[in-house]
C-alpha cells in the first residue's frame, strides 16, 4: 500500500484483499462466504453466460478527516439490485444480506480506503450472475452474488472540470421498454461501440436521445444528465434511464439550497437554453460539461469552460456529506466500524 500513488490513481480494477461471496441454491440463500480468489468456477451453460442474467452495482466509501469509513447509501443500492432482479428475472437478494455483505468487503480491505486528502475512494463492486445451467432461455435455478473492492480516483480522468458530449443518433443504448432502468451489463455492452468512437473523436462520452422518436434527452452512457436554467434543477424522466443515486441525492441537495427541481421530458431543442448542465453518476459524481457536439447535424451547445455555480456548490455539498466535512441530515452514510 505504501507504493499506492492515492492521488493519481485513475479508474480502473486493481487487485485489493479478500471478497465476500454468497450463493443461492436449493431455493435459498446460504452464509457469506470470504474468499481470496480473483476467479469464480462457472458452468459452460450458466445463464449468466448465455441469456444476460447478470446485474451489477457501484457505490463508494470514504474515509474522513475524523479518520472514519464512511459507506454512501448502500440501502438504495441494494433496492436497485432487487429491481434488476424483477426486470431480468433473477432471485433476489435481501437487502440486509446485501449491506452486511458490503460492509464485510470494505471492513476486510479497510487498508485500500484511500486517505481523505488524496481526495479518491473506495468502489465497490457487487456483482450478481445466474450460476445454474440452462439450454433454453429461461432463468437459472442457482446464482453467485459477489462484493469486491478496490480504490478509485475520478472516473473521468478530468476530475471536475467541464468535458465535452457527442449526440450520435444511429446508436441506442436500451429499447423503450427495455432493461435501460436496470444496472444489467447489456446496456453497457450495447454502449461500447458509439463509447469508443466518442473518445476516438475527443469526447467523454455519448449523449443519448430517446431511442423511440429522438426528440428528447434520455442519459449519458456511464451517468445521468441533468442540467440547470433559472434556478431550476432539471432532469430527464424516461423508463430508459437508469434511476441514479447519486442524481437522487443531488435533486434532495438542490432543493436544500433553494432551487426548484423538476424532472420530466427534456426536448432535444432545450439543450439551447440552459446555463449549465452535467453528468451525474457513482464514479463521476458530478462531471461538468462544457460542450455539447451533434454529429449528425454539425450543432455545438457551449456552456463554458469553467464549472456552473451551482454545479459546484452542488458538487461540494455532496463530497463533503460522503467525507464527513458536512453533516448527514439524511440518513445517507453508515460507518464501518
Amino acid at each position: 500500500m505504501e507504493n499506492l500513488d492515492w492521488k493519481n490513481l485513475g479508474f480502473g480494477y486493481r487487485k485489493t484483499g479478500d471478497n465476500v461471496r454468497c450463493y443461492f441454491r436449493n431455493g435459498q440463500w446460504g452464509e457469506l462466504e470470504i474468499s481470496s480468489s480473483e476467479f469464480i468456477n462457472i458452468h459452460i451453460s450458466a445463464t449468466a453466460l448465455h441469456y444476460g442474467q447478470e446485474a451489477f452495482e457501484g457505490l463508494k466509501a470514504f474515509k474522513g478527516k475524523d479518520g472514519k469509513v464512511r459507506i454512501f447509501r448502500m440501502d438504495e443500492n441494494a433496492k436497485r439490485m432487487q429491481d434488476s432482479c424483477d426486470g431480468i428475472l433473477m432471485q433476489k437478494l435481501p437487502v440486509e444480506k446485501f449491506m452486511e455483505a458490503v460492509h464485510l468487503a470494505v471492513k476486510k480491505n479497510i487498508e485500500f480506503v484511500p486517505p481523505y486528502e488524496s481526495g479518491a475512494a473506495l468502489y465497490i463492486r457487487p456483482l450478481l450472475i445466474g450460476t445454474g445451467p440452462q439450454i433454453g432461455v429461461k432463468p437459472a435455478e442457482e446464482y453467485l452474488f459477489i462484493v469486491f473492492v478496490m480504490p478509485v480516483g475520478p472516473y473521468f480522468p478530468e476530475g471536475f472540470k467541464p468535458t465535452d458530449l457527442v449526440i450520435m443518433r444511429k446508436y441506442d443504448r436500451a429499447a423503450p421498454q427495455g432493461t435501460g432502468k436496470y444496472k444489467v451489463g447489456g446496456n453497457y455492452a450495447a454502449s461500447l461501440v458509439e463509447g469508443e468512437k466518442a473518445k476516438e473523436g475527443g469526447f467523454s462520452a455519448v449523449l443519448y436521445l430517446d431511442s423511440k422518436e429522438k426528440k428528447y434527452i434520455d442519459e449519458c452512457g456511464p451517468a445521468n444528465f441533468f442540467g440547470i436554467k433559472n434556478n431550476t434543477y432539471i432532469t430527464p424522466l424516461s423508463d430508459s434511464i437508469l434511476p441514479s443515486i447519486t442524481n437522487k441525492s443531488i435533486m434532495k441537495l438542490a432543493e436544500g439550497m433553494g432551487l426548484k427541481v423538476e424532472r420530466r421530458k427534456v426536448p432535444y431543442e432545450e439543450l439551447s437554453d440552459f446555463e449549465e448542465v452535467g453528468a451525474c453518476g457513482t464514479a463521476a459524481v458530478i462531471s461538468p460539461i462544457k460542450r455539447i457536439y451533434d454529429a449528425d447535424y454539425d450543432v455545438e451547445f457551449n456552456y463554458g469552460s469553467e464549472p456552473g455555480k451551482w454545479s459546484t456548490k452542488l458538487y461540494n455539498k455532496l463530497r463533503a456529506i460522503q467525507y464527513g466535512d458536512a453533516p448527514d441530515n439524511y440518513g445517507w452514510v453508515r460507518f464501518v466500524e
